[in-house]
């Protein structure tokens, strides 16, 4: 079983806010060459788009894992847990 199928075993319930926020975007389009979120996150919830040059955050598909807020190195990520009774559901097995 890859990562894809593990990930399709998760159940999402999706607020209508997200609990992630690029502090300020001028930091990922100025400073953050590699964009080192677009690859860490395991569920890729993050991307660069190159025609309005900022990270696009696609939160209902996080996974909670947290991995973005500790790998950016410019510490730009706000990252905080879904409000009660929204975000995954993990089903295993």
């Amino acid at each position: 079983m890859n990562l894809m199928d593990k990930l399709y075993l998760n159940r999402f319930v999706p607020d209508n806010e997200s609990h992630l926020k690029i502090k300020d975007p001028k930091i990922c389009k100025e400073k953050c060459d590699a964009k080192y979120c677009t690859y860490i996150c395991p569920a890729g919830v993050y991307s660069w788009d190159k025609e309005s040059e900022r990270i696009m955050i696609a939160y209902e598909g996080c996974v909670e894992c947290g991995t973005c807020k500790y790998g950016c190195l410019f510490n730009n990520i706000e990252w905080r847990y879904p409000r009660g009774g929204f975000g995954v559901s993990y089903k295993f097995g």
